[in-house]
């Protein structure tokens, strides 16, 4: 079976999307190929670290509007036997409406793009993503052969940004992969990249430096509770491209502890490959107080690591950690990030050592992404073999 993804970027900045797309290529079942389309510019150099058949149709300047994407999927959809859509609210599903609807069946990942979140926090954008839902979005949603959503909550969420939706929705579980080796080797490529921590205990944040990830939360935080663990470290591990790291020294600065914990607070930029392993390895536990994460898939590598996970209740398998005990969870707010820290230095070495056996464990049962693709890919059986789970 031939399987069409279709996405705004497939660069490894634009994370979660990326990596989905890439897992469900390199651990399809036999008998799937894969190719992807984008809208990147073909003359990115990343496009060329991908082991599989990537096709960018944007231009040197990064436009909404890439007409060439319709014109390319009328040419080639009769290759594929089932299309998959990656994201919402870009010209990808303009051009799926235009060239695959009613020619082969397509799914749509919005990859938690639909959570109401962004409609509280950015209200002039949904004033103008509600005109686009009017116009294309709902048509998009309505018409894909199914709606994914990664967890229940993703979708029972999705359904209050817009009163007028309807979809055929599918929970499917997504995951990550275990590290190709044992973590502990790749320690070193991560030390090379921030000699800082080197021996030392640290906790890791790995994503994007964001609003929504709570980066300012944690970093007040970790002043907070500096002085009560004066050994501790935190890397903030992460592409930072609007510089945001400058203004949240500055804040930090401003906060009432005596002696703000700058110099055990470091960013090493982006991790990928070795270092990010190593990053998980040599971590006490990751740390995300996002205020939004539809699934997750730096708090699963974690956990494939064997890693206690410190996360916000905003983070849509936050009940699924919580249940297994690999985990502590908090609310997305200053109180709640200080109370993670407070709580984790509060446990026993036993404690930690049994939440970093049930971390493996949970990673194993649940997100082991090897074994969940061929669960998501049935999604393209025939119509004549309809799913239990769908409503």
């Amino acid at each position: 079976m031939r399987i069409l993804h279709i996405v705004g970027s497939i660069s490894p900045a634009a994370g979660g999307p990326t990596e989905a797309i890439r897992m469900l290529i390199e651990h399809a079942p036999p008998g799937y190929t894969s190719e992807v389309v984008t809208l990147d510019n073909p003359a990115e150099p990343f496009l060329t670290t991908f082991p599989f058949k990537v096709t960018a149709l944007g231009g040197v300047k990064k436009s909404w509007y890439v007409p060439a994407l319709t014109t390319w999927l009328r040419a080639n959809r009769d290759r594929f036997d089932g299309i998959m859509l990656h994201g919402l609210w870009e010209y990808t599903g303009v051009a799926t409406l235009r060239a695959i609807s009613g020619h082969k069946p397509y799914v749509v990942f919005p990859h938690g793009m639909l959570d109401p979140y962004f409609k509280k926090a950015f209200p002039a954008k949904h004033a103008k993503k509600w005109l686009f839902w009017n116009l294309f979005q709902n048509r998009i949603l309505r018409n894909a052969t199914r709606v994914l959503f990664t967890t229940q909550i993703e979708e029972t969420l999705a359904q209050q940004s817009f009163k007028n939706w309807k979809w055929n929705p599918l929970v499917v579980a997504l995951g990550a992969e275990p590290p190709p080796h044992d973590p502990s080797i790749s320690i070193p490529a991560f030390y090379a990249l921030c000699p800082e921590v080197r021996n030392k205990r640290y906790l890791l944040f790995l994503g994007r430096i964001n609003p929504k990830k709570g980066c300012d939360l944690l970093l007040r935080a970790f002043a907070a509770i500096a002085a009560q663990a004066p050994e501790l470290h935190l890397v903030m591990a992460g592409p930072d491209p609007s510089n945001w790291r400058n203004d949240l020294e500055t804040q930090l600065l401003l906060e009432p502890c005596k002696d703000p914990p700058l110099d055990r607070i470091h960013w090493p930029g982006m991790l990928q490959g070795e270092p990010k392993w190593g990053a998980f390895a040599a971590c006490e536990a990751f740390v995300l107080t996002s205020h939004q994460e539809n699934f997750g898939i730096a708090v699963v590598e974690a956990l494939a690591c064997a890693k206690p996970v410190l996360i916000s209740d905003q983070i849509n398998i936050a009940p699924d950690i919580a249940a297994d005990g690999c985990g502590l969870v908090q609310p997305d707010t200053l109180a709640g990030a200080t109370r993670l820290l407070k709580d984790w230095l509060a446990l026993t070495p036993a404690q930690r050592a049994t939440m970093s056996q049930q971390a493996l464990r949970t990673f194993a049962t649940r997100y082991d992404m090897r074994h969940n693709t061929e669960l998501i890919l049935r999604v393209f059986e025939p119509a004549s073999h309809p799913h239990p789970e769908a409503r």
